[in-house]
């Protein structure tokens, strides 16, 4: 497990133990995953988003912070969300990121996710040419995530 595994899981606990609402100092967190703290912004910005469900306010500074604040929203809404920040393109990284987080959020099936991983690699689009698939992707994604509503 890596340092950004530890530090994201550190804070998902520090949410569930808050009723999803958390204050942590950068520095302190730096501290005490003995790490820089621009590997917490890089943690911030990676797993706290707001495709993930997270509203994430920072203060910089002597007495700055982090205010993570998890967002709890119904099913068509995450799904609708989702689909209206897809874009004009998509690479297979990203499109898989939000799949799996659809998938933990409980948003999509696990059967649903798989077959949506798997028609969005680029194992499933080889016929395509390379610089047209990530906005063949974020079609097909779009037109899936909306029947899935």
């Amino acid at each position: 497990m890596g340092i950004s595994d530890l530090i994201a899981g550190f804070i998902r606990d520090a949410l569930e133990d808050s009723d999803g609402v958390v204050e942590l100092q950068r520095s302190d967190l730096a501290e005490r995953f003995h790490c820089v703290p621009s590997q917490i912004n890089y943690v911030m910005s990676t797993r706290f988003s707001a495709e993930r469900g997270y509203i994430v306010e920072s203060r910089r500074g002597g007495g700055g912070y982090i205010r993570i604040t998890r967002v709890r929203v119904d099913r068509p809404t995450l799904l609708m969300t989702v689909i209206n920040s897809i874009g004009e393109s998509i690479d297979a990284p990203s499109a898989a990121a939000i799949v799996r987080n659809l998938a933990d959020a409980d948003a999509l099936s696990a059967e649903a996710a798989e077959l949506l991983l798997a028609a969005l690699g680029d194992a499933a689009l080889r016929s395509v040419p390379t610089v047209q698939r990530g906005a063949l992707r974020a079609d097909l994604m779009r037109q899936m995530l909306i029947h899935s509503v």
